[in-house]
């Protein structure tokens, strides 16, 4: 990639998350909207809406066209705000973390919390367990995943589930019923822990796990932990 290219990326990248924050608070600009489309329609991103802004004068342009118009283009453009940006989702993640905390099992010591993880792009969260292990098995949460309770709540018991398993090399949540692991998988608009034996059945909605199968046994000494 050229200095040059690099440069226009970063410009671009810059005015979406000034229109984006504009959007948000209700304040956008259109002078900052006329000049995404330019850098966009520069670099062969020529959508629909694009076009229009480029081709109207901004005073032609009601606000409420102008407002519908930066979202269409931020659509086109696959622009995802980052928790920086939008950072309910981070609170939605962390509340999603209390939910799945209440199913962790016993071997588990102390109170995990939500990370940033910077070490990957786009940045995501991961769960750092008060041992100090991070659980970013597979790559953190993308702030995309963090939109709507059932989707965060999905998304950090299968990090949570599949993280553990490559440190312990132990099934967990398991349906004793099936002898299977189970995942977590949206159903019915709640998020579950299901399992896919039989023709499949919800073992516990996540953060219930404990209340349907009674409290785990602690694994024998000697158990990795």
């Amino acid at each position: 990639m050229s200095d040059t290219t690099a440069e226009h990326e970063a410009t671009i990248e810059q005015l979406m998350r000034a229109v984006y924050l504009g959007l948000r608070g209700d304040q956008i600009d259109p002078e900052q909207v006329v000049a995404l489309a330019c850098e966009l329609m520069d670099c062969g991103h020529g959508t629909d809406a694009v076009l229009e802004i480029v081709e109207r004068p901004p005073a032609d342009v009601s606000p409420a066209e102008m407002t519908a118009l930066a979202w269409r283009i931020l659509d086109d453009s696959g622009f995802e705000p980052g928790f920086d940006l939008a950072p309910e989702r981070l609170e939605l993640l962390r509340a999603a973390l209390r939910s799945v905390a209440r199913d962790l099992p016993t071997w588990i010591d102390g109170d995990p919390e939500i990370e940033i993880s910077k070490d990957w792009f786009p940045v995501g969260a991961c769960v750092r367990l008060a041992d100090g292990e991070r659980l970013d098995w597979g790559g953190p949460i993308p702030p995309n995943a963090c939109q709507h309770p059932v989707t965060a709540l999905t998304s950090l018991a299968n990090l949570i589930q599949e993280s553990l398993l490559e440190r312990t090399r132990r099934v967990w949540p398991e349906c004793l019923r099936h002898n299977l692991g189970v995942h977590g998988l949206a159903r019915d608009g709640a998020a579950v822990w299901w399992c896919a034996g039989g023709s499949g059945h919800v073992l516990a909605p996540v953060g219930q796990l404990r209340r349907a199968l009674g409290p785990p046994l602690r694994p024998a000494k000697g158990s990795p932990a």
